[in-house]
């Protein structure tokens, strides 16, 4: 650990030295044009670098290197915050697609009409964390609603929650006297695809009162196995959520760790814009965005991280 962490500040203090000697050759260089050509280019260097570097600044979280998992809620509304719910969920897998990474949806509810209620996936990939922990919060879908029959405008909401998976190592208890397991009949659309044995899990873990559905594997094991797996992490997101208020109380500051609060807003009616509140990212590209064309909007909310960190 001591030796990457040299790595890194060797890193950072070659950049100082090199910014430094090329301020000290542009005072000697003023009158001589092909000198500052190289230094032009040398500054581009210096730049892309210092960009890449402090971008993988935002990814040192103790988890971001390793796999989310990531649950989609519709909000109040029906048929609207439930088929929202699903684009979200396509747009997220269009992004692990586009980035190589693996997905799994262990559990989906769906909706009466069309969308889904809820569902839970888990993403597998170099900082799939890291990345998608930009997403949590409350996103908001404006548009002409399809399922209106007056082509009203309606405004949805659906709710992201992403948490770490935590491997075995790190300790997380889980009393078993204070979970509740229900086995059920998997969900389906009827037919052969329903299964005939009680195979889906369903965990209560009573002191905080979450409760974590899988049905995705055809052995009750492995669904219990899955859905333990989220469980561990929703209570290590929950701790880490405890740990940032009291860090605020202690510091003074009118701080709220709450995920909960509307991240961005997707307009496609009367004008098309997806806007990021946190960070003031806009772009009228609704359809790239929807199909999971985001990047812009986590690597700007990292960066921003950075610098609060800094202050």
């Amino acid at each position: 650990e001591l030796s990457a962490l040299r790595d890194i500040v060797d890193v950072w203090d070659g950049l100082h030295r090199r910014a430094n000697e090329a301020l000290e050759l542009y005072e000697m260089a003023e009158d001589e044009p092909e000198m500052l050509a190289e230094l032009e280019q040398e500054a581009t260097d210096l730049e892309n670098e210092f960009e890449r570097r402090e971008f993988a600044l935002a990814l040192n979280g103790e988890h971001d290197q390793g796999a989310a998992i990531f649950s989609i809620h519709a909000g109040a509304g029906g048929t609207e915050a439930q088929d929202w719910a699903q684009m979200l969920l396509r747009m997220y897998l269009r992004w692990a697609e586009k980035r190589g990474f693996k997905t799994m949806i262990t559990d989906m509810t769906e909706g009466e009409e069309a969308g889904i209620k809820s569902t839970t996936v888990e993403v597998d990939g170099p900082y799939a964390y890291g990345y998608l922990k930009a997403e949590k919060g409350t996103h908001r879908l404006v548009r002409l609603s399809p399922f209106d029959s007056n082509s009203r405008r309606h405004t949805s909401f659906a709710k992201v929650e992403v948490v770490p998976v935590i491997d075995d190592e790190i300790e997380i208890e889980i009393d078993p006297k204070e979970i509740e397991i229900e086995v059920f009949l998997s969900g389906g659309a009827g037919g052969q695809s329903v299964q005939k044995n009680a195979t889906a899990v369903r965990i209560r873990h009573l002191p905080t009162g979450m409760i974590v559905t899988c049905q995705n594997e055809r052995s009750q094991t492995q669904n219990k196995q899955l859905a333990m797996r989220v469980l561990r992490g929703r209570l290590y997101d929950l701790e880490q959520e405890r740990l940032l208020e009291e860090k605020a109380r202690l510091k003074g500051e009118n701080v709220h760790a709450d995920f909960g609060s509307q991240i961005r807003s997707y307009v496609l009616h009367p004008y098309q814009m997806v806007k990021d509140l946190r960070t003031e990212v806009e772009t009228g590209n609704t359809t790239g965005v929807l199909d999971g064309d985001i990047d812009p909007f986590i690597e700007a909310w990292l960066k921003q991280q950075v610098g609060e960190m800094d202050s």
